[in-house]
């Protein structure tokens, strides 16, 4: 897949939305592909997150506490948290199917956003917006 297709897809991310055509091109080049076989743990609740992940084919099913809490298919995005602050995994993802992702490393991301800043006031603000959401109940 081509940067200008990754970048499309990560426009539809609530994440990313905010960002400019040339913003999502940057990002889109940060971004690795990577495919894992059905059956594989891509993150396991507790541990170091290293990034955040955008599903492009396949199904995934998160888990908090040994308790299933959703699925997850194309366009879905996980990891943002781990990417946002380095911290541990809050949800086991394991795959259902064979998956194709493109992923992106915190520190590839941290690097992105010290140079461009509009990056991380427009994920910040996104990010805003979620837990707004989610403190009044709301799904997202």
């Amino acid at each position: 897949m081509g940067v200008r297709e990754i970048a499309e897809q990560l426009a539809r991310v609530p994440m990313f939305s905010g960002c400019s055509a040339r913003e999502l091109s940057l990002i889109a080049r940060a971004a690795k592909e990577v495919s894992h076989p059905a059956g594989t743990v891509i993150a396991r609740e507790g541990e170091p997150g290293v990034g955040m992940f955008l599903i492009l084919e396949g199904r995934a099913e998160v888990s908090i506490g040994g308790r299933r809490r959703r699925t997850l298919g194309p366009g879905d995005l996980f990891g943002e948290i781990a990417l946002l602050d380095g911290g541990p995994r809050t949800a086991t993802v394991t795959a259902l199917t064979p998956m194709r992702l493109v992923g992106i490393t915190e520190w590839v991301f941290r690097g992105l956003i010290r140079e461009h800043p509009t990056i991380a006031l427009k994920t910040l603000q996104a990010m805003a917006a979620r837990l707004r959401a989610a403190a009044k109940g709301a799904t997202f």
